[in-house]
C-alpha cells in the first residue's frame, strides 16, 4: 500500500471519529422522574417509554430506588407512559424546553382487570455499562451480520486480540472464556477455531466481567468473557430462522433455525445451525539470530465447517422453582493448507540466500463437542436457590502433513528433506456440581455457595518420519501427556445499603486446587516426573458504591484472582511449523495472581469513567527466542514473568444526539510494565502505552431503514511479553430495514473498508531481533436476514417476587 496513502486514510479516519464526537455533545436536556405505588412503595425495573409524534424515541427502566432519568434528550413535546405488571399504565403528555425537567414522584395503582398484552418495540443500546461488567449487545449493531465470536470480540470495547487471537481486557491478560455461563476448557487454536464456528446469528450478547465477584470461579486474571446465546421465553410457538453470507477474498455463510414452544408448565426451547467459513492467514517475520538472516513467510487457507444444536426445556414447578434441562453440541471439521517458507542468509549479507526451507503443512481437525445440564432454581422476594449439575466431553483429532524440503539458493533442485507426520489427539471431560444460595439478612443480602469441578486431559503427541512412504513413530519425539485438575471452592458474599448514599459489597473465595500433569514419554530415557500441583487460595473482593448525588455515582472495587496454566502450556515436548520452528510447554510454570484494583464513576447514569491497575506475579507468557540446539531455529515457549504492572482508563459515552441519530464512543488506554530475569541476559523489560478508540452512529433513514457507521482505532502497544505492536485501525458501513410488520429484518454491512486491521511490529529477547506483519480475510461484504414467527407474548420474572409474569414486550 503506498504509505502517503496510509498516512492520510487514518488522518481521515481520525478526523471522522473527532467529528462524531464533538457532535456527541449537543444541546439537549435531561427528564428524571420516581415511580411509585398508590402504598407509597418505590416500583423498580418499570418500563419507562418517550414517544414523539407517535414514535418510540427513548426507553429506559427504574433503577432499585424506582428513580428513571433520560438524558440528551432535544426541546420538543413528549409523550411518556410508564407501565409495571400488575398496575394500570401511566401516560401523561410533556413538554421540554431548555432547562431540566423533573417529572417528581409518579404514582402507579393496582389494576383491577387482567392487562391486555401489548408489544413495545425499542433498538437495544449496543452497549450498557454496569459496575462489574460491560454488556455488548449483538443485535445492536448492524454490522455484526455474517461475523462470528471472534469478529465480535475485535469490536468489543476493551476488548483486544493480538496476532495470536489472545484475548485480553482493559490490558490485562488471562481471560477465562463461558459459554452461557459454562467455561470452555479449550485453548489456543482449538478455542479460536470454536468461537470463529459461533455466528452471530446465534449470539444474544456478550458479557465482558472486570471484575467477577466471590460468586465467580477466580479463575481468569482479566476476569471473564461470557458468550450469551438466544433462548426464547416467548408464549406459544415461536422461531427465528435466519441466515447471513459474507464474501471477502473466500466466502462463508451459515444457517440457523431457533425456537420454543412454551404452555403453563413447560417451556422447550432449541436451536440448529449450520456454518461454513474459508478463510486465510498471511504473516511476514524477518529475523536475526546468531549471525543468521531469517525471512520466514506463512500462508494459511482454512475451510471449515460446523453443525451445531441446542435442546432444552424447564417445566414450573411451580410459581417459584423451575426445572431444567439442557444439552448442547456441535461437530466440526477443519482443513488448513499452510506453507512455510523459510529463506536463511548470513547477516553481513541478507541477500546472499543460503539456502531455502518451504514446508507444504496439510492440517486436518476433527472437533465433537457435548455437554449436558440439568438445574434446579427458585427463587422469592426474599430468597434464591440454584442447583447445576453439568458434564462436558470435548473430543478433538488433529492430523497434520509436513513434508521439509532444502532447495539451494536458486530453488532449481533439492538439497535435502525431511518428511514428517503427526497426530495429536485430545479429549477432555468436565464435571461441575455448583449450589448457590442468597437470602434477605442483617438488613442486605447473603449469599454462599460451593463448586466441585473436574477436568480430565488426555493428550497424545504421535511424531512420525514419513520418508520412506510409510509412517514410523519416532519414539524420541512422541508422549502422552494427561493433565487431571480438581478444584474445590466454597464462597460467601454480602451486600447492602449503609445509608441512603452508601452500599457495600464484599466477598471471599476459597479454592483448593489439586491438578496432576502426567507425562509419558514413548523413549524411557526422556520419562519426566509427574507435576504435581497443591495449592490453597483466597480470594477476597469488596466494593464501595457513593451515590454522591442523583446524576454522579461512584464505584471503587478490588478482587483478587488467579490464572492456572493449562495442558497447552504446560507439555514439554515440541510441535512444529517447520523444521526450525517449534514451539513447546514449560512443566514447570507457576500459577499467576493478581490484584485489581478499579474505581468507575458514572455521569447521568450513562457516561461510564474507569480508572483500573493491576499487579500480576508470575504472568504467564509467550516468549520468542533462539534454540540452544540449532542456531538456526527460534523457539515459541513459555515462561512466568516477575511481575506485570497494568494501568488502564476506559471511558463510555452514548449519546441519543437527535431523534434520528445516536452514537456511542468508548475510549480505552493501558500502560503495561513487563518485567524479568531469565540469566544469561535473557531481560525482559518492557513498557508500552495502548490506546483505542471505538466508535458506532446510528442513523434512523428515511423509509424506516436504519443506517451505521462504526470502527476502531488502536494504537501501539505490547503482546505477550516481548512483541511490540504497530497501530492499526477499521471503518464498518452497514444498512437495516424491516419488512412483514417487522418480522423480516434485513442487514447489508461491508467490514473493515480500508483493509487497515492487519498487523505489524517486532521483539527483542534473549539475542533474537523479530519483526513482522499479518493480515487475514477481513475485509468483508455481508448481508444477513432474520424471520420471526409466533406470538409475541413473553414471559419475564418479576425481579421483586420472583414469580414469572406475562408482560409487555420491550427490546429488539
Amino acid at each position: 500500500m503506498n504509505p502517503n496513502f496510509n498516512i492520510n486514510m487514518k488522518n481521515l479516519f481520525t478526523l471522522i471519529f473527532l467529528f462524531f464526537t464533538l457532535f456527541s455533545f449537543g444541546q439537549t436536556t435531561t427528564i428524571i422522574g420516581e415511580i411509585i405505588s398508590s402504598s407509597g412503595e418505590p416500583v423498580a425495573y418499570a418500563n419507562v417509554v418517550l414517544l414523539q409524534n407517535e414514535q418510540i424515541f427513548k426507553v429506559e427502566t427504574t433503577d432499585d430506588n424506582a428513580k428513571f432519568q433520560f438524558v440528551n434528550i432535544p426541546q420538543g413535546i413528549y409523550q411518556l407512559n410508564a407501565s409495571f405488571i400488575g398496575y394500570d399504565d401511566i401516560s401523561q403528555e410533556i413538554v421540554v424546553q431548555e432547562e431540566a425537567l423533573n417529572l417528581g414522584v409518579l404514582e402507579m395503582t393496582v389494576s383491577s382487570v387482567e392487562l391486555e398484552t401489548a408489544v413495545v418495540t425499542a433498538r437495544r443500546a449496543l452497549v450498557e455499562v454496569k459496575p462489574d461488567r460491560t454488556v455488548f449487545y449483538v443485535e445492536g449493531t448492524i454490522n455484526s451480520a455474517g461475523d462470528n465470536v471472534m469478529g465480535l470480540l475485535r469490536k468489543a470495547p476493551g476488548v483486544v486480540l493480538d496476532n495470536n487471537d489472545n484475548i485480553t481486557v482493559l490490558g490485562r491478560s488471562g481471560v477465562l472464556v463461558y459459554v452461557d455461563g459454562k467455561r470452555l476448557p479449550m485453548v489456543g487454536d482449538e478455542l479460536t477455531n470454536y468461537l470463529q464456528s459461533i455466528p452471530s446469528e446465534q449470539i444474544d450478547r456478550i458479557d465482558i466481567i472486570s471484575s467477577p465477584g466471590a460468586k465467580y470461579e477466580a479463575e481468569g486474571n482479566a476476569g471473564i468473557i461470557d458468550i450469551r446465546l438466544k433462548k426464547s421465553q416467548n408464549v406459544g410457538v415461536n422461531g427465528t430462522l435466519s441466515g447471513a453470507y459474507s464474501i471477502g477474498r473466500y466466502p462463508r455463510y451459515n444457517l440457523n433455525l431457533s425456537g420454543n414452544r412454551r404452555s403453563e408448565k413447560m417451556n422447550v426451547f432449541g436451536s440448529v445451525g449450520y456454518n461454513k467459513a474459508r478463510g486465510y492467514n498471511d504473516m511476514l517475520f524477518t529475523s536475526d539470530l546468531n549471525n543468521i538472516f531469517v525471512t520466514e513467510s506463512t500462508y494459511a487457507e482454512s475451510d471449515q465447517h460446523s453443525f451445531d444444536t441446542r435442546l432444552g426445556v424447564d417445566y414450573f414447578v411451580s410459581k417459584n422453582a423451575t426445572i431444567g434441562a439442557l444439552y448442547s453440541g456441535g461437530i466440526s471439521d477443519f482443513e488448513e493448507p499452510l506453507l512455510n517458507r523459510i529463506e536463511l542468509s548470513p547477516l553481513s549479507s541478507p541477500s546472499a540466500l543460503d539456502s531455502i526451507l518451504i514446508a507444504e503443512n496439510q492440517t486436518r481437525r476433527d472437533l465433537n463437542r457435548n455437554a449436558y445440564n440439568l438445574n434446579y432454581v427458585y427463587n422469592t422476594k426474599s430468597k434464591s436457590l440454584n442447583i447445576d449439575v453439568d458434564y462436558a466431553q470435548f473430543r478433538n483429532d488433529t492430523e497434520n502433513d509436513q513434508p521439509n524440503i532444502y532447495y539451494d539458493p536458486t530453488e532449481s533442485f533439492i538439497v535435502s528433506q525431511n518428511i514428517t507426520y503427526y497426530e495429536t489427539p485430545t479429549d477432555i471431560d468436565i464435571y461441575t456440581f455448583k449450589t448457590d444460595y442468597e437470602q434477605d439478612a442483617a438488613g442486605g443480602r447473603l449469599g454462599f455457595g460451593t463448586k466441585l469441578s473436574q477436568v480430565a486431559t488426555e493428550n497424545q503427541f504421535l511424531f512420525f518420519d514419513a520418508n520412506s512412504g510409510e509412517n514410523e513413530l519416532i519414539d524420541s519425539r512422541s508422549n502422552d501427556f494427561d493433565y487431571d485438575e480438581k478444584v474445590y471452592a466454597a464462597y460467601a458474599n454480602y451486600s447492602r445499603q449503609l445509608d441512603a448514599k452508601w452500599s457495600l459489597s464484599s466477598g471471599l473465595r476459597v479454592e483448593i486446587t489439586d491438578a496432576v500433569g502426567d507425562l509419558v514419554a514413548y523413549d524411557p530415557s526422556l520419562q519426566e516426573p509427574p507435576v504435581e500441583l497443591n495449592y490453597t487460595n483466597y480470594f477476597p473482593n469488596i466494593g464501595l458504591n457513593y451515590g454522591w448525588r442523583p446524576m454522579h455515582n461512584f464505584n471503587l472495587n478490588y478482587g483478587r484472582r488467579i490464572n492456572r496454566p493449562d495442558y497447552n502450556v504446560l507439555n514439554p515436548f515440541r510441535t512444529q511449523l517447520s523444521e526450525i520452528s517449534f514451539m513447546k510447554g514449560n512443566p514447570f510454570l507457576n500459577p499467576e495472581i493478581v490484584n485489581n484494583y478499579e474505581f468507575t464513576y458514572t455521569y447521568a447514569y450513562r457516561y461510564n469513567f474507569k480508572l483500573s491497575y493491576s499487579r500480576t506475579t508470575d504472568q504467564i507468557t509467550r516468549l520468542i527466542g533462539p534454540d540452544l540446539d540449532d542456531l538456526r531455529s527460534t523457539v515459541i515457549a513459555w515462561d512466568n514473568l516477575t511481575t506485570q504492572d497494568v494501568y488502564g482508563f476506559n471511558m463510555s459515552l452514548p449519546n441519543q444526539l437527535t431523534e434520528w441519530w445516536s452514537s456511542f464512543i468508548n475510549f480505552s488506554c493501558s500502560y503495561i510494565d513487563n518485567q524479568a530475569d531469565y540469566g544469561d541476559g535473557a531481560v525482559v523489560d518492557v513498557q508500552a502505552f495502548n490506546y483505542t478508540i471505538f466508535g458506532q452512529q446510528t442513523f434512523n433513514l428515511p423509509s424506516s431503514i436504519t443506517g451505521e457507521v462504526s470502527g476502531f482505532f488502536s494504537g501501539p502497544g505490547v503482546w505477550g511479553g516481548v512483541f511490540e505492536y504497530d497501530p492499526s485501525w477499521s471503518l464498518n458501513m452497514g444498512l437495516q430495514k424491516k419488512f412483514l410488520n417487522k418480522k423480516l429484518n434485513v442487514k447489508l454491512s461491508v467490514e473493515d473498508i480500508f483493509y487497515q486491521t492487519g498487523w505489524s511490529g517486532g521483539s527483542f529477547f534473549d539475542g533474537l531481533t523479530s519483526t513482522g506483519r499479518g493480515n487475514w480475510d477481513s475485509r468483508r461484504a455481508s448481508v444477513s436476514v432474520s424471520y420471526n414467527f409466533g406470538n409475541n407474548k413473553l414471559k419475564t420474572r418479576n425481579r421483586k417476587t420472583g414469580i414469572e409474569e406475562e408482560s409487555k414486550r420491550v427490546g429488539s
